[in-house]
């Protein structure tokens, strides 16, 4: 017992000195802090780092019931070779795409305004299941510690929805060191798996049985077998949203090199093209990106190969996958038992954390669409902490109703996690080879777009085989749900609450939500160009209404749309060249006065001697 207090108490104390500390003059630009790497690796791949307590559990659930779990190889070797194309996507991505919004911003330069509004409500659908996935695993987790995992569906919705609700009542009180204490968990996170790992590999060596296996196996045909094996390939692989949050939280990353890039150009200047591509705030987001390359591969591996050695899964013992190779590995140590307790209710704590990283993704990503006509204007309410509290405050209602319609069961919500983290992937390829194809000749543009074309192509097929995989699972469900969504952000934004007139954009960004520079003005910019996108629909279904009806002998009089404000160039919006420059809502806010009949009124004495009206 005194050895394990004696690890905790040094994997503790490293972690906390290595941490993230927050400078007080980064505490306020953009109104959200500027951090850096180990703040952003906590802040933006907590939420995927922790897919380690679910993704493979959920991955082998697919398949063991039908003793097929030896077929978990194949997709690891899948796994490994999306995280490596997606992360380098996005790698590559964060060159073109430096000043936040992600997808959203890439589809509206490069594409279409139908991707962007689709990416737009995709997003928030995604980070409401990424609360409600991580709050109910955590449920699991803490279940596992008590062998009752699995046992009443009443405590996993409980638990899921308090834990939701702290991270919830943690967020409206304001980020503050948010970031230190995620990382400190993070640390302690690795350093403990590293001692499972070594546990389990002594438990290997010294003959450890497997446990014996009760239940009774499915049988299964050829063509059900690849079925359950893609299904097991897609529920393991649902953690690439970091992807998009490091892409879309870019902004808020500090613009200068880390202290490795600056080492290396000082002593190493032969490796220039390196330290370039590491370097400013685009560096420190592909640092953090660098693990997604190698991440999801390694670990479902190494999960999946002790969950074959020992014969444990979701449910055995009534623990989680992870719970019992925690139990077996940690009991190799002495006073391991307590290294146990504390990994399990660690897992509780990070699933949580990812839960609040979430939150703060929703609400970064709701003030936009209120900005550009999606979403009602009185969402927008920023407190003097810097928190949109309504737009969290909604997002965990949602989120604690679905928890409630799944029953608490993780793997009833994990098929519509899956849509929202690809359907972004799948647009910002298309962006990036847009990108390619414009400022690129000969050979890079041949095979940037080529690589760009196939990222693309995988995201789709895997977007297609998340619906596919788990079709009996839901799956049709997340068909119907993600079409609805797409026409409600339409019909939301050509009925009245979605009309922005320029005056309006700016105090929605400037006023109410408080953002300032380069982020600001692609706001603005996009906002202006949704609304020459709604200004389109609607003369174009006004056209095709009055056709129709004078067809039928019915003449309506035409209806008349105020044409939007021209939105321009992006790279003259976004003032490239001269980033101080004003908003370029700034020619629109001179409030000219009305025409009156009769002329202006006639100013009379006020009964206080002063002039007046």
């Amino acid at each position: 017992m005194l050895f394990s207090i004696g690890l905790l108490i040094v994997i503790v104390y490293l972690a906390y000195r290595v941490s993230p500390r927050e400078r007080e003059e980064d505490k306020h630009i953009h109104g959200a802090g500027q951090i850096g790497l180990l703040a952003a690796i906590a802040l933006f791949g907590v939420d995927y780092f922790t897919s380690f307590y679910y993704g493979t559990g959920e991955l082998m659930s697919a398949l063991h019931p039908y003793g097929l779990q030896k077929l978990a190889y194949y997709s690891v070797a899948l796994i490994a070779l999306a995280n490596f194309i997606f992360g380098a996507l996005y790698m590559y991505s964060l060159g073109i795409f430096n000043e936040g919004g992600g997808s959203y911003t890439a589809s509206m330069r490069y594409l279409k305004p139908t991707l962007s509004l689709i990416v737009a409500v995709t997003l928030i659908q995604d980070y409401v299941l990424t609360i409600v996935v991580s709050a109910l695993s955590g449920g699991d987790q803490l279940l596992s510690i008590l062998g009752a995992y699995g046992t009443n569906w009443v405590w996993h919705f409980a638990i899921g929805a308090a834990l939701a609700a702290i991270t919830w009542y943690l967020t409206i009180r304001g980020r503050g060191e948010s970031a230190r204490i995620v990382f400190v968990l993070l640390g302690v996170f690795v350093m403990l798996t590293l001692g499972m790992a070594v546990g389990l590999v002594m438990a290997h060596f010294k003959g450890v049985p497997p446990i014996v296996a009760t239940e009774l196996l499915k049988p299964a045909s050829v063509g059900q077998a690849l079925y359950h094996l893609l299904t097991a390939t897609m529920k393991g692989m649902v953690a690439l949203s970091g992807l998009e949050a490091m892409s879309n939280g870019i902004q808020f990353v500090k613009d200068e090199d880390v202290s490795l890039v600056k080492w290396g150009k000082q002593h190493l200047p032969r490796l220039h093209g390196l330290w370039h591509f590491y370097s400013g705030k685009s560096g420190i987001g592909r640092f953090v990106q660098t693990s997604f390359l190698f991440y999801g591969g390694l670990t479902t591996l190494f999960l999946v190969m002790f969950s074959l050695r020992f014969n444990v899964f979701d449910g055995t013992l009534g623990r989680t996958l992870v719970g019992n190779l925690a139990y077996i590995g940690f009991t190799q140590l002495p006073g391991g038992n307590l290294l146990f307790w504390v990994y399990q209710f660690l897992a509780v704590a990070l699933l949580a954390a990812a839960s609040m990283t979430a939150f703060q993704d929703a609400q970064a990503t709701e003030w936009r669409d209120v900005a550009i006509g999606e979403i009602p204007e009185a969402i927008v309410y920023r407190d003097p902490r810097g928190t949109f509290t309504r737009s969290v405050t909604i997002t965990f209602g949602i989120a604690v109703l679905i928890m409630f319609l799944v029953r608490g069961e993780t793997t009833r919500a994990v098929p519509f996690y899956g849509v929202g983290v690809f359907m972004p992937i799948m647009v910002m390829g298309l962006a990036v080879r847009k990108h390619i194809l414009q400022h690129y000749t000969g050979r890079v543009r041949r095979w940037g777009s080529f690589g760009a074309g196939v990222a693309a192509a995988l995201a789709a097929l895997v977007f297609v085989g998340q619906i596919a995989g788990k079709w009996t699972e839901g799956g049709w469900v997340v068909l119907i749900s993600f079409s609805l969504l797409a026409l409600a952000a339409h019909l939301l934004l050509l009925s009245p609450l979605g009309y922005r007139e320029p005056r309006q954009i700016h105090r929605i960004v400037r006023d109410k939500a408080r953002v300032k520079g380069a982020m600001a003005s692609i706001v603005e910019w996009q906002s202006l160009v949704m609304q020459e996108y709604r200004y389109l629909l609607l003369t174009r279904a006004s056209s095709t209404v009055a056709k129709f009806l004078g067809l039928l002998g019915v003449n309506l009089p035409t209806r008349y749309y105020p044409a939007p404000a021209p939105a321009g160039d992006y790279d003259h919006a976004l003032h490239v060249d001269h980033p101080e420059a004003p908003s370029l809502l700034e020619q629109y806010l001179v409030l000219e006065e009305e025409p009156r009949l009769g002329g202006k009124p006639k100013e009379t004495a006020s009964p206080l001697g002063g002039p007046g009206a």
